[in-house]
């Protein structure tokens, strides 16, 4: 399976030689979200039952996620799953019909990971599926974020049947860059996120939406696993912006 990236920081402090690995997500430390909490979430399947990543609804034909939770597929092995806090039980099933990876992905290693899915149906909406908005602005401390997730409680766990969220706030770039020793895989491209020692992103959160004010800000990237006291880095939304419309208006023909 292939998700949430592992920065493994050796030597004293924080080392700046960095080896890097793939494993699937889950939110440590959170809470069981409520029915309907966040309508926007997606579970990314490669086979049904078997959740891999996270996702959120933009609109009727557009599911966003990281890059290195589809790179490496074929559009008809993405299943997304929609409607549910129970990933095993689907609201509705949706096929993939495109993937859009940018350009740019892991180039350097751990930036722009972002990727656009145009489905082949479009979406129903209703109570449990429902898209998120894009942000209008950069994000600002004090900024309060809600992380929400199948993702492991460990590295190499297994994905909670039930969607956890959490809450998060906002790390500005500097002083994430000061505390990951100003790392080549960190850029302006990525937002910091942080919450406790021992509650964080996971196995299974990849790809997975942070929300701050009803808007979607990030999507998980890397971080050290699972919880350490360390930021998770996500993908910054608003940095992508341009991107995403782009590539949404290049290609909206209307689905099946």
């Amino acid at each position: 399976m292939q998700l949430f990236y592992l920065l493994l920081l050796l030597g004293s402090c924080l080392a700046k030689r960095q080896d890097r690995g793939h494993f699937d997500n889950r939110i440590v430390g959170g809470e069981t979200a409520e029915v309907g909490f966040a309508p926007y979430q997606v579970s990314l399947q490669y086979e049904l039952a078997a959740h891999n990543c996270g996702g959120a609804i933009l609109n009727a034909q557009w599911i966003i996620t990281a890059a290195h939770c589809v790179a490496h597929f074929p559009p008809e092995r993405v299943i997304v799953i929609v409607g549910t806090n129970q990933y095993e039980q689907p609201g509705a099933v949706h096929h993939t019909a495109q993937i859009f990876v940018h350009g740019s992905y892991d180039k350097p290693d751990m930036h722009n990971d972002i990727a656009l899915l145009k489905l082949q149906q479009n979406i129903t909406f209703n109570a449990l599926t429902q898209p998120i908005d894009l942000p209008v602005a950069p994000l600002q401390e004090p900024a309060e974020i809600v992380l929400t997730g199948w993702g492991a409680r460990e590295p190499n766990g297994e994905s909670i049947k039930q969607l956890q969220k959490l809450s998060m706030r906002f790390v500005n770039l500097a002083d994430c860059m000061d505390i990951f020793n100003h790392t080549k895989s960190l850029g302006v491209g990525h937002i910091c996120t942080y919450s406790k020692e021992g509650a964080g992103g996971c196995h299974g959160d990849s790809g997975g939406p942070l929300v701050s004010n009803g808007r979607l800000v990030g999507l998980v990237n890397w971080g050290y696993p699972c919880a350490k006291g360390l930021p998770d880095v996500q993908a910054n939304v608003y940095y992508f912006l341009d991107w995403i419309r782009r590539t949404m208006s290049g290609n909206s023909k209307c689905g099946n």
